[in-house]
């Protein structure tokens, strides 16, 4: 006799724990029911966690769970191994501003040097800017500036803000950004 399983949607917000879950509660209730979550189909009848973490993932649930916690620690040590070096990079990063911005930016850029170091990208921005400003301040040409700012691999929002910072530390900025955007 075939078994006749009803099939279920798991929500975009379910997670392998929540979606195993649901399907134990068809079991306990005496029903049938299978659903897909990430391209592997999970059954009621059959599912367990470790069976469903180790499909979906290709480790148990434990395995996973300690591989995420390591991820957790190494991310933890290295943003506190960064922010112990803010001082010494933004001291770098002051020099090298100074190395390619006209006199009456630095102040500016001291400013915002200790600010970019401790956001999300960790002041890949202030390379990138510079980078930018030397062609521009070098009289290069905006597509030079565009293949470079290109070249740099930015999600959409640093991209934003490398060319909110070359409009800020450029005297050709305003005119690039227009070029680019």
């Amino acid at each position: 006799m075939d078994k006749k399983y009803t099939k279920i949607e798991f929500l975009a917000s379910n997670t392998i724990d929540s979606a195993v879950k649901e399907l134990i509660n068809y079991r306990k209730q005496g029903l049938l029911a299978y659903g897909e979550f990430n391209g592997v189909t999970l059954y009621s009848d059959t599912v367990t966690m470790d069976k469903a973490y180790k499909e979906i993932t290709g480790k148990t649930k434990s395995e996973f769970d300690r591989e995420q916690q390591e991820r957790r620690e190494n991310y933890e040590r290295q943003k506190k191994e960064h922010e112990d070096k803010i001082p010494e990079l933004s001291k770098f990063w002051m020099k090298k501003g100074r190395d390619v911005l006209t006199q009456d930016k630095w102040e500016l850029w001291d400013e915002i040097v200790p600010i970019r170091l401790a956001d999300l990208y960790q002041g890949m921005e202030l390379g990138s800017c510079l980078d930018i400003v030397s062609i521009l301040n070098n009289n290069g040409t905006f597509d030079e500036a565009k293949a470079k700012i290109e070249g740099q691999g930015h999600s959409g929002m640093s991209f934003g803000l490398v060319c909110a910072m070359v409009k800020e530390f450029s005297s050709r900025g305003n005119e690039f950004v227009e070029y680019v955007r």
